[in-house]
């Protein structure tokens, strides 16, 4: 029988449980979609009513709108970018809790291998959420400065957005900028609460504010652990004989580096019982970062940095790769290490009762961290960031019918 290359996919989808009908033209699927860019990340948005309900099917969808596996790393053949920071997806639905108003479920998809991750968020695209709910019209608000309440469904945890609505639809234009984008935008203030325990059992998942494991070739090495909005380990860059201030390109090229970090993030991730075993670990989490003392650098386009505008200096290991600047989430995280007593970036961070100031390789990020400790356990209440957004292209993504 000819095939008939104009003929309708029947896709099972939404909450709703109803069908959805997704046009097909000249044998590739049509699925509504908007491209934003959310802090220094972007990624692929969809309604959740638009996508398949299977698990599978859905993360097969994923893998093709980004173009990944791809042994190149280019992801030509999709929207990725060949960087973790630009290999994302986002499901967004109204939300069925008091307490909020969108459900925002992130997916990471790796670049080279057919694998999408749902064990972490990302900080950096939660500052898309509220804009694309209001300008998708998932939301009734007035001009004005406006609250979007999110719930992320891969931490549980809840965070608030604020930001300007003008003509119903989110402020692009500001004079605000950011680390790691080129030009400014219009202010998003995230405000996280409750972050501690976002994926581990709680903000210090051991209860120990440092903790020593085995690594071949370094005997016992100390790190700690902590789980804000993420879960993070943090290693001195001094022990690994870096100084913290290296560009990724130079950390990657070290192949035994790489493989040490690569051997902590593993074994620490059991210890925060992450998994049972260390090649149980996903690749999104836990997350790992060489800190070190705040001094002079330059940044990946060339600006110098003076040091008296540093508090603490942070490289990330994420997906394998080293981050072009610092996944939010774990800026996050690391301001709240900052503040636990006798944690390692509280021991090489300079003190303020302010934001702590991140020296990463694209820049200085401030993140403002409220930790106390309480009934003889750390606890962290809020964690308040600033990022911009902006709706980049609307319309369709089309994927290859099956």
């Amino acid at each position: 029988m000819q095939r008939n290359p104009a003929r309708s996919l029947v896709l099972k989808a939404g909450s709703d449980k109803t069908q959805l009908i997704l046009k097909a033209s000249m044998t590739q699927i049509k699925i509504p979609a908007v491209y934003m860019r959310g802090g220094s990340s972007k990624g692929v948005f969809f309604h959740a009513k638009d996508l398949p309900v299977e698990a599978a099917a859905r993360d097969r969808l994923f893998l093709q709108v980004l173009g990944s596996p791809d042994s190149y790393q280019r992801q030509l053949d999709g929207m990725g970018g060949g960087l973790s920071s630009v290999s994302k997806a986002v499901i967004i639905e109204p939300s069925n809790r008091p307490e909020a108003d969108i459900d925002y479920t992130f997916a990471q998809v790796a670049v080279n291998r057919p694998i999408v991750d749902y064990s972490a968020t990302c900080g950096n695209l939660s500052s898309a959420v509220g804009p694309f709910a209001v300008d998708e019209g998932l939301l009734g608000v007035e001009d004005g400065k406006v609250t979007v309440r999110v719930y992320n469904t891969n931490t549980s945890k809840i965070f608030h957005a604020h930001f300007v609505v003008e003509n119903k639809k989110a402020k692009v234009k500001g004079n605000f900028q950011i680390p790691g984008v080129s030009g400014t935008g219009a202010k998003i203030q995230l405000d996280f609460l409750d972050p501690g325990g976002s994926a581990a059992p709680t903000l210090l998942p051991t209860q120990s504010v440092q903790d020593n494991i085995d690594i071949k070739g370094l005997g016992q090495l100390q790190v700690s652990l902590v789980d804000a909005t993420n879960p993070v380990v943090f290693v001195r860059a001094a022990d690994l004989a870096c100084s913290g201030m290296e560009s990724p390109e130079t950390l990657e090229a070290n192949s035994s580096l790489m493989g040490t970090l690569d051997e902590i993030r593993r074994k620490s991730g059991v210890l925060m019982k992450l998994a049972e075993s260390p090649d149980k670990i996903s690749l999104a989490n836990p997350k790992i970062g060489l800190v070190g003392n705040p001094s002079d650098f330059k940044t990946i386009d060339g600006v110098m940095v003076s040091q008296k505008d540093v508090d603490i200096s942070i490289r990330m290991l994420s997906m394998e790769k080293i981050h072009r600047a610092v996944p939010l989430t774990s800026a996050m995280c690391l301001a709240t290490a900052c503040k636990i007593t006798g944690s390692i970036p509280h021991q090489l961070a300079l003190q303020s009762e302010s934001f702590v100031r991140i020296g990463n390789p694209s820049g200085v990020l401030p993140v403002g961290a409220d930790v106390i400790f309480e009934e003889n356990n750390w606890q962290v209440n809020l964690i308040k960031v600033y990022r911009t957004a902006r709706r980049l292209m609307e319309g369709s993504v089309l994927v290859p019918e099956e």
